[in-house]
């Protein structure tokens, strides 16, 4: 039962910072905690996945904070959040035995994120009279609730 709420809030943190709600996934895979082994999703598991994930996360985390970013409402960046937590929703439902509501419930929370983390840091934002503090107090929320969702619920 546990796993429905860890795909909807995979999904939601996917809408917050795309990867790393899937390399947070691929390093539990990868410490066998999240079992995988012979399905579709095992390379999540492999033992370079979650490092070549990781980094890319890092990567995010720099690249948002660039001026030249795109929304993360306009199409491709909303769709790559979508996809994201559609495949952290899909590993958790797969270790589960329910592919499909974990797709959906990752492709939900993404939209939830998507469009909620926009509006928060928005606020954020405009009670800091700059960006750059909403942001990282976003990265912390994405970071630490990734963490958060793969040591309690997985």
């Amino acid at each position: 039962m546990t796993f429905y709420l860890a795909a909807l809030l995979l999904g939601v943190i996917a809408g917050l910072r795309a990867v790393t709600p899937v390399a947070a996934v691929s390093w539990t895979a990868s410490l066998g905690i999240l079992k995988l082994t012979g399905a579709p999703l095992a390379f999540l598991g492999a033992a370079v996945t979650p490092w070549i994930l990781s980094v890319i996360a890092v990567g995010e985390l720099i690249n948002d904070k660039l001026p030249k970013t795109p929304s993360r409402k306009v199409p491709i960046q909303f769709g790559g959040r979508l996809i994201s937590g559609g495949l952290a929703g899909a590993a958790v439902g797969l270790s589960a035995g329910a592919l499909v509501p974990g797709v959906v419930l990752g492709a939900v929370g993404a939209v939830a994120g998507t469009l909620g983390g926009a509006w928060a840091r928005g606020r954020l934002a405009a009670v800091f009279g700059r960006d750059l503090p909403a942001a990282l107090i976003e990265d912390v929320v994405a970071v630490a609730g990734a963490a958060l969702v793969v040591a309690v619920l997985l």
